[in-house]
């Protein structure tokens, strides 16, 4: 937790809420070609859930997210700028079932 007793999960999903969301054009055409919106990333804030953290990736710590939209399970790997409050997207796809269990919380 940090000092407003927020957790990362907190701060990531209010950084969504907020729309303090750095959208890359890389990831839109990815977005585009796996049928995932931005508003299916959006909208599900409320089922994000951490499920593998990366706190010493290349730039800034990011964090796999598992959240649930209309069209089914989706993962999101945002990286956190803890300096100015804002989440990067880096990717979202649809769990691959040979890969994560069918919840889509665990690697198999």
């Amino acid at each position: 937790m940090n000092d407003s007793g927020c957790d990362v999960l907190c701060l990531i999903k209010n950084a969504v809420k907020q729309k303090k969301i750095f959208w890359t054009y890389h990831v839109f055409m990815r977005m585009r070609d796996r049928s995932i919106s931005r508003q299916s990333i959006i909208g599900s804030t409320d089922t994000f859930e951490i499920i593998e953290s990366y706190p010493d990736d290349k730039y800034m710590p990011s964090y796999l997210v598992r959240a649930e939209c209309d069209s089914g399970i989706i993962h999101v790997l945002f990286a956190f700028d803890s300096a100015d409050g804002f989440v990067r997207v880096v990717t979202a796809y649809r769990p691959d079932g040979s890969i994560w269990s069918d919840n889509g919380r665990q690697r198999l």
